[in-house]
């Protein structure tokens, strides 16, 4: 089951405000990566890796999805050589891949974070630059080897009948029971497994620092009789909003998209009475892509740092075009 892109029934033209929306959405995913690699805002070193990989991710979605598909589309004309070449095939294996990636770094950084908060002792050793290094190698390989099925599942053709879809998938593919489990498992590990991952990592890290935070403010409190700022609990709860935060904006976008896959590929095995409604999908893929958009201002609201730098990173076009004027 595909997302249905967001252009005119005719595919005659796009809506006029695509553009605009491409280049904001690549804008804050750019302006993203700039601020957090110039390592300024205060996150540790491995903190700043994952999440300027994940920004990278959201960044190839965008690209993949909101340009690279829809001008081949939407100008069907122009693109007619694109029919005797397997662009296609290509194009779904790297934006499924991209979305692996995307979602899987968001678990890598929230397990970083559960090991920061929960297991003092591993910190020194995991927390590392070198580790996410290490471990984002092999999700970016992973993710790419996992889609290759996308490949073989599509024909090379874009296509936009009375509805605008992606590739057109090859015949008997949508009765296949073996294409249907294949796409099932796809789904149920990207984001079903992630969902669960998520949510019991969270669960364990907010405990662990509900429970420290109460230990350690009654042993302060005895033993000095009142209660005296503790600067090491108030980074823990910084890193906890921050790993809430962007987990939860991840399970509350998603969970549309994932709802209307599971009941649109069952309904296509007849285990379904009726089909999904088309403004469902429409709502889940919006949502999706908005997942890719919205951690810039996530970072803003939670990182007082970050807006600080985001503010000198705006300037700095400015400051340059003073330096050149006479």
């Amino acid at each position: 089951m595909l997302p249905v892109n967001s252009c005119n029934a005719t595919g005659s033209k796009p809506y006029w405000s695509l553009p605009i929306r491409w280049m904001s959405q690549l804008r804050l995913n750019v302006l993203t990566i700039v601020v957090l690699s110039r390592g300024k805002c205060g996150l540790s070193s491995s903190v700043t890796r994952y999440i300027v990989s994940m920004a990278a991710a959201n960044l190839m979605v965008v690209v993949f999805e909101l340009v690279l598909k829809r001008i081949p589309i939407v100008y069907r004309e122009q693109f007619v050589f694109l029919l005797a070449v397997h662009v296609c095939n290509i194009h779904a294996v790297l934006l499924y891949a991209a979305t692996d990636c995307s979602v899987w770094f968001t678990v890598a950084f929230t397990f970083d974070r559960f090991v920061h908060i929960c297991c003092q002792k591993l910190t020194t050793k995991y927390c590392t630059d070198r580790t996410a290094a290490v471990t984002l190698g092999p999700v970016i390989l992973l993710s790419c080897l996992k889609n290759v099925f996308w490949y073989f599942m599509f024909t090379g053709e874009y296509h936009l009948d009375y509805a605008p879809w992606f590739c057109r998938e090859r015949d008997g593919v949508p009765r296949s029971l073996v294409w249907a489990v294949i796409e099932c498992l796809h789904f149920l590990l990207t984001p079903g497994v992630i969902f669960c991952l998520i949510l019991l990592l969270n669960v364990f890290t907010t405990r662990h620092v509900l429970v420290t935070s109460r230990a350690r403010r009654r042993l302060r409190s005895s033993s000095t009789g009142e209660n005296i700022r503790d600067p090491e609990m108030e980074s823990r709860r910084k890193s906890l909003v921050l790993l809430l935060v962007i987990s939860g904006n991840f399970i509350l976008l998603w969970g549309v998209y994932m709802r209307y896959n599971t009941w649109g590929r069952m309904y296509d095995l007849g285990y379904q009475s009726s089909f999904p409604p088309r403004s469902l999908q429409e709502l889940g893929f919006m949502l999706l892509l908005l997942s890719c958009c919205t951690n810039t201002a996530l970072y803003a609201v939670t990182q007082t740092k970050f807006r600080e730098q985001l503010k000198e990173t705006a300037k700095v076009p400015f400051t340059l075009l003073a330096n050149f004027l006479p």
